[in-house]
């Protein structure tokens, strides 16, 4: 095997994107993963459990060929991570049934994938803003009230991926038909991803794109998902106070705003005449 080609998948470091040329000159694209000044060494077991865990129930999902204490070898799956500017609703509801696939994965939380409380569950900007770490806004200060109010929905508690947005996705044929960069997968309630995924498509493409991302997931599950303005206000308020850019900021605060009312009229109904 020699190797023919080399290229970082992220300024420079790890992950790295490498081809290999065997004697009878096949191409065998794959994928290298080690620490780096944004990736753990946990995160990199993290990500090895779960493509174990993909490959064992069939999901769309990156093969593991090889795993060191601090080194990874995978796969590469066709297809691009890059979405029109204007996705359709079946590329939105195919995203929200790629998720739904793997949240058919009743799992118990193990060390290389833990329970996950919210996406991307490395950070946790809300307890940022609370300890005054991070500056806050009266929107971010009231939907964060609201949720610790409430005792988070515990089952089911399967399979997620952790890190559900559009640059984690594949598509073929303006469909995802996978899931890459596992990362911070783990363990929790399906609205973990299914709102993270929601708050991207909000973000991104407008107020009617969360609704069909929904759409895809309850209509490939079979089931109706609970506590959505929860889960859409935790995904929400796990980003940092300015978001990217002031229109992202704004269209995240639309976002959480929405969220915000239904959880108010919500208590209300719970409260007491």
């Amino acid at each position: 095997m020699r190797l023919t080609a080399l290229r970082s998948l992220h300024g420079g470091e790890s992950p790295w994107w490498f081809e290999v040329t065997a004697p009878d000159r096949s191409v065998y694209p794959l994928v290298l993963r080690y620490p780096s000044s944004r990736i753990t060494a946990g995160q990199i077991a993290t990500n090895a459990a779960a493509l174990r865990v993909a490959e064992r129930h069939g999901l769309p999902a990156p093969r593991l060929l090889a795993a060191g204490t601090t080194a990874t070898i995978e796969t590469v799956v066709a297809g691009t991570s890059t979405w029109p500017a204007v996705p359709s609703p079946e590329l939105l509801r195919s995203a929200g049934a790629a998720a739904a696939r793997v949240h058919a994965v009743a799992l118990a939380p193990n060390p290389d994938l833990p329970l996950r409380p919210r996406p991307i569950a490395v950070d946790d900007f809300a307890a940022d803003r609370r300890a005054g770490r991070m500056p806050t806004t009266a929107l971010l200060t009231e939907a964060d009230a609201l949720v610790r109010a409430i005792a988070p929905p515990t089952a089911p508690r399967v399979f997620v991926h952790g890190d559900l947005w559009p640059g984690n996705t594949l598509l073929t044929g303006g469909r995802v038909h996978a899931l890459i960069d596992w990362k911070t997968a783990g363990v929790g309630h399906p609205g973990v991803d299914v709102g993270e995924l929601r708050k991207q498509a909000a973000v991104g493409y407008g107020d009617e794109a969360p609704r069909h991302i929904l759409a895809g997931w309850e209509r490939a599950s079979g089931l109706r998902l609970d506590a959505v303005a929860y889960w859409d206000a935790v995904a929400a308020l796990n980003t940092p106070t300015v978001w990217y850019s002031p229109a992202a900021t704004r269209r995240r605060d639309d976002f959480l705003r929405a969220a915000v009312l239904i959880l108010k009229s919500e208590r209300q109904d719970r409260s007491p005449d």
